[in-house]
């Protein structure tokens, strides 16, 4: 194991243990800080997730948007995402590493993303699942145009520093129950 796989597999032992505890405290006023965050784009494709675990649920400020949403697809190790549209409604099947997905649907091209995380810093870095899957991407839609990824989380989840590597794609905002966190870099 390199030296940056130990820090992040340090860094997500002690988030996730961060995420339970805030995870058992609930929500808050999470969902009304998303939301908020979420209305400048209102009409544009919006990607969220269905969350697993001890995520922070988007749920509720993903039915209130006004405009087309998909959530993840996991086509493969390697690869990017994809997302199917996604309602209230959706039947949902098991889908890769626990997560549940729409059964049929359209492909929805996101420029806006709600993104899950175990944990985060103040510079907009994000530290994930360790499958790249969302530095993958956004890289890609961030080619194709404009994309906004927004991070979502518990303000427990906040570490002073994630270890980062280039391919590490960074937030554009981070929403917690504690309101909006606009990222500085450096």
């Amino acid at each position: 194991m390199t030296d940056l796989a130990a820090r992040k597999a340090l860094a997500r032992k002690a988030a996730f243990s961060a995420r339970k505890t805030a995870f058992a405290a609930g929500q808050g006023d999470a969902c009304e800080h998303l939301l908020a965050a979420l209305m400048r784009f209102s009409g544009a494709p919006l990607a969220g997730y269905l969350p697993i675990r001890t995520e922070i649920d988007p749920r509720p400020a993903m039915a209130a948007y006004r405009g087309a949403i998909g959530v993840p697809v996991i086509l493969g190790e390697g690869q990017p995402l994809i997302f199917r549209a996604w309602t209230p409604e959706a039947r949902l099947i098991p889908g890769p590493f626990g997560a549940f997905v729409p059964e049929t649907g359209a492909e929805v091209t996101p420029r806006v993303l709600i993104v899950p995380l175990v944990a985060f810093d103040r510079r907009g870095f994000r530290l994930g699942y360790g499958g790249g899957f969302y530095d993958r991407t956004l890289e890609r839609l961030r080619a194709a145009g404009p994309a906004t990824a927004i991070g979502f989380a518990f303000g427990a989840q906040e570490i002073e520093a994630v270890p980062v590597e280039p391919t590490d794609q960074p937030l554009d905002l981070i929403v917690t129950e504690h309101g909006p966190i606009f990222p500085h870099p450096g």
